[in-house]
């Protein structure tokens, strides 16, 4: 399998696994896979009373080859689970830090 396909796999496997993990059953996790453009979202929606419940827990892009994480809402962090599972270091973006400051993360600068 190529490198393409499975940062694909990978980055669909974990958003599922994330998905998994909704405690509130007011709240549902929709994943959004767009793997023509390479877009991959986990967002939350639902009702808590008369509030309405919206958000992008993940957003990751890949772009160039290499996976660009857009958010990260979650407690360990994407990232960290795409290096368990074998992605180098330079082939992960933390898109949501500063680009002046990516040069100070493990991470690829873009």
């Amino acid at each position: 399998m190529d490198t393409l396909s499975q940062y694909r796999e990978y980055i669909q496997t974990l958003l599922k696994a994330q998905a998994s993990l909704v405690w509130d059953t007011r709240i549902s996790a929709e994943t959004v896979f767009d793997t023509t453009s390479d877009r991959y979202l986990l967002v939350y929606t639902g009702w808590r009373d008369s509030k309405r419940f919206y958000g992008i827990v993940l957003h990751v892009d890949i772009i160039d080859g290499k996976i660009w994480i857009q958010q990260d809402g979650t407690e360990v962090g994407i990232a960290n689970k795409l290096v368990d599972l074998g992605v180098p270091h330079h082939d992960i973006v933390l898109a949501f830090d500063p680009p002046n400051l990516r040069k100070y993360t493990e991470f690829a600068v873009s």
